[in-house]
């Protein structure tokens, strides 16, 4: 196993801190979520490729399971599951509205996605022209490569992990209804000058 964190131009302590860890760093000067995935995949050699957001906390049996389910050869690729900490009961109940519906549609978010390399990059790995939902594309794309070939991609939900609440609970309710609105997103996911406060001025 190896560990590789992807450093995509960060102005606070990220290169510092993985260094101190000594784990491997690849940097990517582009901003963009899909650029920096593709280049840390680029660099990685193992057969599975496990993409973790840095500001998710993960279970120490994630690894354990997400092996688990590639050792199965229908099982080509897929994520894990979400549990968001928030501290706004009313955004907590519109995400919790749109986790159901996410699943109805078989999206999947990428805080945790994994997926065979040779699979991976015969998609073109994730879609460099997208600065919002790349993730669910990518699966999306996944699903449909999976189905042509008779394999799956597995969602597994039995363990899952925690993201960042700390946009939506910093950010006034309007924000959180506009910018996680999967519509908004489906129209503005191309458009890079849209998503400035997102990549441009991070919430810490």
């Amino acid at each position: 196993m190896e560990i590789l964190v992807a450093d995509n131009a960060s102005t606070d302590r990220t290169v510092e801190v993985a260094q101190a860890l000594e784990v491997q760093l690849v940097h990517e000067t582009i901003r963009g979520v899909a650029k920096v995935r593709n280049t840390a995949a680029k660099a990685a050699r193992g057969d599975a490729l496990i993409f973790i957001d840095a500001d998710v906390t993960v279970p120490e049996t994630l690894l354990w399971r997400i092996s688990q389910v590639l050792s199965d050869p229908a099982c080509i690729g897929g994520a894990v599951d979400t549990n968001y900490q928030l501290a706004r009961i009313s955004v907590k109940v519109y995400l919790q509205m749109w986790r159901v519906v996410g699943k109805l549609l078989r999206m999947a978010q990428g805080a945790v996605q994994f997926v065979h390399r040779d699979a991976f990059f015969s998609l073109g790995g994730y879609d460099e022209t997208l600065f919002m939902g790349e993730d669910v594309d990518f699966y999306w794309r996944l699903r449909k490569k999976a189905r042509e070939q008779g394999l799956q991609v597995c969602l597994i939900d039995d363990v899952s992990v925690i993201p960042s609440s700390r946009r939506f609970d910093q950010w006034p309710l309007w924000r959180t209804l506009v910018w996680t609105n999967p519509v908004v997103v489906f129209f503005f996911r191309r458009r890079k000058e849209f998503w400035d406060g997102w990549y441009q001025h991070p919430i810490r």
